[in-house]
């Protein structure tokens, strides 16, 4: 799969960048020297004055099957011809249908029902809303609270933002939701360093939620989300045995438990979801991301029959549940979601991705002994490397200097590497497409040697 194809010409760039308030970016270093982009295909992004970098971070965790799948865009195209845009309050799509019986197909049995969105923050905060109006529907009125995890993330809403455990997330927000409480994060260095796979340490973790519910009363807990993997902190894979413990938990006390794989679905764990990969039923899933491999914006909520069925009840010309978007289920990102999931049907993409697994493993291991590097974590082909934050100057403490490596280590891959990849603070987040080879593989961990060199 390696693109031997010409470099595009470079393209012009906007002399002005000031009116852009960017999301979630440093928009004043980043506008003293800009990373602009002007293309992508398959396992490369171009530059505006054209240079390849080979795409370490999927895009951002979404583009699963590579840049450019001529398959998807025109697909997309094809819909826009023929039917840009349909309510979907009261009115359907054939391809909205279609959609949502192939995501259930591939999801764990029990799983049967899909409520459309645009982004794993819309799919989040609806889960969290079906959970509060099914315990009401079940005249568990009082059940109210909601847990999330130290650490954790579920999106920019108010309730995924409320539940997250990321405190830079969450601290310029005042008090967001009443009644959430937090489970700790699964993290021990000292006792899961340079893990492959789920650490051997830490299901024990999962035993906090007995101490929450004997805290609140299980009368009062409405809903537990986690991700089994949670990503966007830097790469934490669930302890063996954690996430089983927790449904059984959840199970014991009538609490609804959500998995987020917005990060985790189609494929980057070698499944279709990871649900599957654990053994491990929830309640609610959430995704979007790699359902439309990032071609389109589009999420969803997989909810259990018994949770769905709750809902079917009353008059019939009543609406069930008052909750929705203007561009849920739209046509284009359907069509972006049908033509995706062929791709992934038609080349093996989650089967290949666990094959990919082992050797992914062994390549970002081999960093190890690079400067400042204290945590190697991989599971799937997906790998956190944690770099040790800039020390204080003798005498003089520089509250500036976490993340400050990080930061460098992003501009330098980019600038210098012609490599992309994700930053969380200090750590170095490498998640490729599934497309990726062995090849590419070891050009990426080349590049990531360099550019922590570059950082020392």
């Amino acid at each position: 799969m390696l693109d031997k194809s010409p470099l595009p010409a470079a393209v012009n760039v906007p002399n002005d960048l000031a009116a852009h308030w960017m999301p979630f970016t440093a928009n004043r270093a980043f506008k003293k020297a800009p990373r602009l982009l002007a293309g992508a295909k398959d396992m490369h992004y171009i530059t505006v004055d054209g240079r390849k970098i080979i795409d370490a971070a999927a895009g951002m965790w979404c583009c699963n099957a590579g840049h450019g799948r001529s398959q998807i865009s025109a697909a997309i195209a094809k819909q826009a011809e023929a039917l840009d845009y349909a309510p979907p309050f009261q009115f359907g799509i054939p391809q909205a249908f279609e959609l949502a019986s192939r995501i259930a197909d591939l999801a764990p049995a029990g799983l049967d029902h899909v409520f459309f969105c645009n982004s794993g923050s819309e799919a989040a905060d609806t889960a969290l809303k079906i959970a509060l109006a099914y315990q009401q529907i079940q005249g568990q009125g009082t059940r109210s609270r909601l847990i999330g995890r130290e650490r954790g993330y579920h999106g920019v809403g108010f309730g995924g933002t409320a539940v997250g455990g990321i405190v830079n997330n969450r601290k310029m927000f005042g008090t967001l939701l009443a009644g959430v409480d937090h489970l700790p994060h699964t993290y021990d260095r000292e006792k899961q360093a340079f893990s492959k796979g789920e650490p051997e340490y830490g299901a024990h973790f999962a035993d906090e939620l007995e101490r929450l519910v004997n805290l609140h009363g299980a009368s009062t807990i409405a809903a537990v989300i986690v991700e089994p993997m949670a990503g966007s902190t830097g790469v934490l894979p669930a302890p063996k045995g954690y996430l089983k413990r927790l449904r059984e938990i959840t199970q014991k006390h009538g609490i609804l438990l959500i998995f987020d794989e917005v990060i985790t679905g189609y494929g980057r764990l070698g499944f279709a979801f990871a649900a599957e990969r654990y053994g491990v039923l929830p309640d609610m899933l959430t995704f979007a991301k790699g359902i439309t491999n990032g071609a389109a914006p589009m999420g969803g909520v997989l909810v259990r029959d018994t949770i769905h069925d709750a809902f079917m009840s009353g008059p019939e010309h009543v609406v069930e549940l008052t909750h929705g978007y203007t561009y849920s289920a739209h046509p284009l990102a359907c069509a972006a979601g049908l033509a995706t999931l062929d791709i992934y049907r038609d080349e093996n993409l989650f089967e290949r991705a666990g094959k990919l697994e082992p050797k992914f493993a062994d390549a970002v291991m081999s960093l190890r002994g690079e400067p400042n590097v204290v945590d190697i974590r991989t599971v799937g082909l997906t790998a956190g490397i944690d770099l040790a934050p800039r020390p204080d100057l003798p005498g003089k403490r520089r509250p500036d200097l976490p993340g400050k490596r990080g930061f460098d280590g992003l501009n330098s891959a980019f600038h210098d590497n012609d490599l992309m990849l994700r930053v969380a603070g200090d750590t170095l987040a490498l998640t490729p497409p599934l497309i990726v080879t062995e090849d590419q593989i070891g050009e990426i961990i080349e590049k990531v040697a360099k550019v922590i060199r570059a950082v020392a």
